[in-house]
């Protein structure tokens, strides 16, 4: 299953819309005014599935995620000198990342490879393809993506 994640272009906060191959909105992401980033994600119909809030004081960004009122866990960064690393407090899940930042793969030791992320270059606003293996994993590796896209924004 393949997602296309896009940034709007005019938004006081962070504001995205993601589509499915056929251009069908799948979730809308909407910023809220918080300490630290806060994200709420709507299904089609606007109705509230989950949250993406980012924890504060904390020495490497950690974010906190929320599914369907129900706390799934923390994405921690990690620590490392060249390459993005992130994990999955609550289960196997891994996040490395390219030098660039650009490209990201979310893997488990039991599954494989789970998500393929990729950054569309020459976009007006960040945008990103993510291509999920298995549709039941597409809003926890969506969440990932809005923490991954938050902790860049944090840093600029």
């Amino acid at each position: 299953m393949k997602m296309l994640f896009k940034q709007r272009m005019f938004s006081w906060f962070d504001s995205y819309d993601i589509y499915d191959e056929a251009g069908n909105t799948l979730f809308t992401v909407e910023g809220k005014l918080s300490w630290g980033h806060c994200l709420h994600i709507l299904d089609a119909n606007g109705q509230h599935i989950g949250t993406v809030q980012e924890r504060v004081m904390t020495f490497l960004p950690q974010f906190e995620l929320y599914a369907y009122g129900e706390y799934l866990g923390c994405l921690k960064k990690e620590f490392t000198l060249f390459t993005p690393r992130f994990v999955f407090d609550c289960s196997d899940w891994q996040v490395e990342g390219s030098w660039t930042e650009w490209d990201y793969s979310i893997t488990s030791p039991g599954q494989g490879l789970v998500a393929a992320i990729g950054k569309e270059l020459f976009q007006w606003t960040d945008t990103y393809v993510i291509d999920v293996e298995d549709p039941g994993n597409a809003l926890c590796a969506l969440m990932v993506v809005l923490a991954i896209d938050a902790e860049k924004c944090r840093r600029s």
